[in-house]
C-alpha cells in the first residue's frame, strides 16, 4: 500500500477512522500440486467489531449442505423441495420460489442465490433451516470461535427472542416428505468480549434522529480470520486440519465452485442481469456497471456491505498466468457518524480502496517466482444448469 500512495496515503494516515483490516495469503504448490500457505496481515484483530452483513451467509451455505448431507436421508439431496412454515408471528412461510426452474424453493438455490446476488431471503430459509444455536455450535465446534450469527438478515419486528425461534420446515419428492423438523427456540451464547460496539454519534429509527452512538452489542459478529480460514477449509479441503472441514461431497464442492465464481449473467435459473463486479470488490469492484471481468479470471468469495462497512473474502484465481491467491478485507466509510441514514461513502472511498487492494496483489503475484507452477483444474467452472 505504501508503493502506491495515491490509492492509499490518505487511508494509511487515518487508520483508526477507517478500521481497516487486511488479510493477504500466499499460495505456494510443491510438485505434488499440495498448496502450502503463508499468511501476511494488517491491523488484524478478532476483537475489534465490524459489522460482517452479508458474509455471514458463507458460513450458513457450508452448514445447511453439511447439515443435508449428515441428515442421511435417502432420496434427500442439496435440490430437494424445501418448503418453510410459519409458527410464530412474525414468521413468514416460503412455499414456492419463482426464480426456480421448477418454481419451488431448494437448500440449492437459495445457495446460488445468496452468492450470485446476496439475496436476504435466502440466507434467511438457510438459517431457519439450521436453526440458530445449531448454527453457531457447529462452526464453533469446527474451531471458528470467533463469531456470533443471532439474526436474521433484511427483516424488520424481529427481536432477539423471534429471532433465537426458527420456522418450521419440511422437505419433499414429489409429494412424499422426506423430512420435518418443527419451529425450534434455542439461544447461542457467544463467550468473547468485543471493542468498539458503540459507534458513532447517531442513528435514524424510523425518521427520528437519535444523537446517540449506535450499539452493535447484539448483532452478528465474524472475525475477518474466521472467514478467511473458512472460505480456505473449502477451497482447499485436504489442507486444512480434518477437524475445520465441512462435511460436503465432491459433488457439493464443485457446486460450490460454480455459483461462489459465477456472473449474474452466466445462471439461468436464477436468471440476473447485474454487471459481472455486483459482489467482486476486490480489483474489479469501482470499475463501473459495464465491468467485464476476463474469462481467464475467477474470483470465489463473499462479500458484506450495510452499516458503512465493507468486507471481502476472496479467492482469486488467474488460469492462464498461473496465479491465485487469497485476499480479505474490512473498512468502515462512515463519515459522519450516523447511522441507518443511507450516506455512506461506499462509491467514493469503499469500492476504491477493494479495487485498489485487489489490483496491486494481483499484480504483484503475476510477477512473483514461484518453484511450481500450480495446476488449477479443480477449481475450472462447470455448468450445472
Amino acid at each position: 500500500m505504501k508503493s502506491q500512495p495515491k490509492a492509499f496515503q490518505a487511508l494509511l494516515d487515518r487508520p483508526d477512522e477507517y478500521d481497516i483490516q487486511i488479510i493477504y495469503t500466499q499460495i505456494d504448490r510443491d510438485e505434488r500440486n499440495f498448496p502450502q500457505f503463508r499468511q501476511f496481515d494488517f491491523q488484524l484483530d478478532k476483537n475489534h467489531y465490524f459489522y460482517p452483513a452479508s458474509t455471514v451467509k458463507m458460513p450458513a451455505v457450508f452448514l445447511a449442505l453439511e447439515k443435508i448431507n449428515q441428515l442421511k436421508i435417502k432420496g434427500l439431496d442439496r435440490n430437494s423441495v424445501m418448503k418453510t412454515g410459519a409458527a410464530s408471528p412474525p414468521q413468514t412461510p416460503a412455499e414456492i420460489d419463482s426464480t426456480a426452474a421448477n418454481g419451488l424453493p431448494s437448500v440449492a438455490q437459495y445457495v446460488k442465490k445468496i452468492f450470485l446476488v446476496s439475496d436476504n431471503d435466502a440466507n434467511n430459509r438457510l438459517y431457519e433451516f439450521l436453526g440458530q444455536q445449531a448454527l453457531n455450535e457447529g462452526l464453533w465446534g469446527k474451531g471458528y470461535r470467533d463469531l456470533r450469527i443471532t439474526h436474521r438478515l433484511g427483516v424488520g419486528g424481529l427481536d432477539a427472542a423471534a429471532n433465537r425461534r426458527t420456522n418450521p420446515v419440511g422437505f419433499y419428492q414429489h409429494e412424499k416428505m422426506l423430512y420435518y423438523q418443527g419451529e425450534v427456540d434455542s439461544r447461542a451464547a457467544a463467550e468473547f468480549t468485543l471493542k468498539e460496539v458503540l459507534r458513532g454519534k447517531g442513528y435514524y429509527d424510523a425518521d427520528s434522529l437519535v444523537r446517540r452512538p449506535f450499539d452493535f452489542s447484539e448483532k452478528n459478529y465474524v472475525s475477518l480470520q474466521c472467514l478467511h480460514d473458512m472460505l480456505q477449509a473449502v477451497m482447499f479441503p485436504a489442507a486444512v486440519p480434518p477437524a475445520h472441514r465441512f462435511d460436503l461431497s465432491e459433488d457439493d464442492y464443485r457446486f460450490l465452485y460454480q455459483v461462489m465464481s459465477e456472473r449474474p449473467r452466466e445462471s439461468q435459473h436464477p436468471s440476473y442481469h447485474e454487471p459481472d463486479n455486483y459482489g467482486k470488490f476486490f480489483i474489479y469492484g469501482d470499475r463501473g456497471d459495464t465491468c467485464r471481468i476476463p474469462p481467464q479470471v475467477r474470483i470465489f468469495n463473499k462479500v458484506g456491505w450495510a452499516y458503512g462497512f465493507l468486507t471481502d473474502v476472496s479467492y482469486v484465481v488467474d488460469y492462464e498466468a498461473g496465479v491465485e491467491f487469497f485476499l480479505a478485507a474490512t473498512i468502515h466509510v462512515n463519515s459522519d457518524g450516523i447511522y441507518n441514514d443511507d450516506n455512506y461513502d461506499y462509491e467514493s472511498v469503499g469500492l476504491p480502496f477493494f479495487g485498489n487492494l485487489g489490483r496491486v496483489i494481483y499484480d504483484f503475484e503475476k510477477k512473483r517466482r514461484r518453484k511450481h507452477k500450480p495446476d488449477l483444474s479443480k477449481f475450472v467452472v462447470e455448468r450445472y444448469d
